[in-house]
């Protein structure tokens, strides 16, 4: 049998995804996702959440060689996202006597989704589910991302089943826990996780960790990436940065340029900015860099330069959809600078300056407005604005 224990009791039977390319449809998987599940074995067997319909047959492979003739007693569902439920219904025809564990918002999901209406527990906040030794205690997070969300806690064990606050993007490379793989590619990956999946609930996600503060917690076991063992409080701090919009010393740089004349300022800009002694600097074509991995650093750093051509009387559709991706992230607090160019008539910088004042956002220096190409003369304009974010990282010339 393939060793899945993770302690004495549990086992892990989630599964890789390395064909599918982008999450949700929307967000690039260059190494891959894991959908995660897990088996609690005691007197009665709970198994906690499911996985994608893509893998359902090797989800239930799994569980059989694990369990041989026993049963699934109960399944708990902590998070109706389909990557996370879409096995349901299989699952109750290979166990008919599971009993369906969720909460009043659960429930109507799993009938709208799956047309199951029997076999059901609803439980409340602070509820508990006794399966022998092992007590499993029930905590609402509404809104960590969906309304039904909720996490499920082992106090025996010290296990917090998180569905997917504290995941990663990554398919899990051979290990399960953190003490079997090399984790350093997946911190940055929890960030894009979450800034795309999660940003937009900074609020909700707060309130969880604030519910949860007084549960010790040995072990997160996630709906994505791996298990935390010997980084819990790096995962849970990560989170709590993240939910408070906080952020490091650095700046984004992120622009539109058909022609390359915005490429050639926004280039100039970055390297006064390296002269001036700012070390963090990222800089992103929208034309060729997604939008994903531009939101992650968002969150990352503290400073945001976006810059943009006037095209058909408006911003640069990347440029624009970018905007669009921070506005419904509520982000309450960046510094900010532009720059745009025209033609004949310019509407880009005035966009931009929009958008800045409508999320509240620091505006660094005077917006940069170039006519027609660029010249060095003309890329002297940026001058003011990498002082002034210089100044403000107590960087000097």
């Amino acid at each position: 049998m393939t060793r899945t224990e993770i302690r004495p009791g549990l086992h892990y039977v989630g599964v890789n995804d390395r064909t599918k390319t982008l999450f949700e449809g929307l967000w690039p998987l260059p190494s891959g996702v894991s959908y995660n599940s897990y088996l609690l074995i005691d007197e009665q067997v709970a198994l906690i959440d499911t996985v994608d319909a893509c893998y359902t047959d090797t989800f239930l492979a799994k569980i059989a060689e694990i369990l041989g003739e026993r049963k699934v007693d109960y399944l708990i569902v902590n998070h109706m996202e389909p990557d996370h439920s879409a096995s349901i219904a299989a699952l109750r025809r290979a166990y008919p006597d599971v009993k369906i564990v969720g909460n009043a918002k659960t429930l109507p999901m799993i009938e709208g989704y799956y047309g199951i209406t029997e076999g059901t527990v609803k439980v409340n906040e602070g509820d508990t589910l006794c399966i022998g030794k092992r007590t499993l205690v029930f905590y609402m997070i509404p809104m960590v991302h969906w309304p039904e969300t909720m996490v499920t806690y082992s106090p025996e064990e010290q296990v917090v089943f998180s569905g997917d606050a504290f995941g990663t993007f990554g398919a899990l490379d051979g290990g399960i826990t953190d003490r079997e793989l090399d984790t350093t590619r997946y911190w940055d990956e929890m960030y894009r996780y979450y800034a795309n999946i999660v940003g937009k609930y900074g609020s909700p996600v707060q309130k969880a960790l604030a519910k949860l503060s007084s549960l010790p917690v040995r072990t997160i076991c996630s709906t994505h990436g791996p298990v935390w063992i010997d980084h819990t409080e790096k995962v849970i701090g990560l989170y709590d940065r993240m939910s408070r919009y906080d952020a490091d010393p650095g700046v984004v740089i992120a622009y539109g340029s058909m022609y390359g004349n915005n490429a050639r300022l926004a280039e100039r800009i970055a390297r006064e900015l390296a002269r001036k002694g700012v070390s963090q600097i990222v800089v992103y074509d929208l034309s060729r860099s997604h939008a994903s991995y531009v939101l992650r650093d968002v969150f990352k750093y503290d400073t945001l330069i976006v810059g943009s051509p006037t095209y058909n009387g408006n911003l640069f559709p990347p440029v624009e959809s970018l905007l669009r991706d921070l506005e419904h992230r509520c982000i309450p607090h960046r510094y900010f600078g532009c720059f745009g160019s025209f033609t004949w008539a310019g509407t880009a910088v005035r966009k931009l300056t929009e958008f800045v004042s409508a999320m509240g956002w620091e505006l660094m220096g005077e917006p940069i407005e170039m006519k027609q190409g660029y010249t060095p003369e003309k890329g002297d304009a940026c001058l003011p604005l990498v002082d002034a974010v210089a100044e403000r990282l107590g960087k000097k010339s």
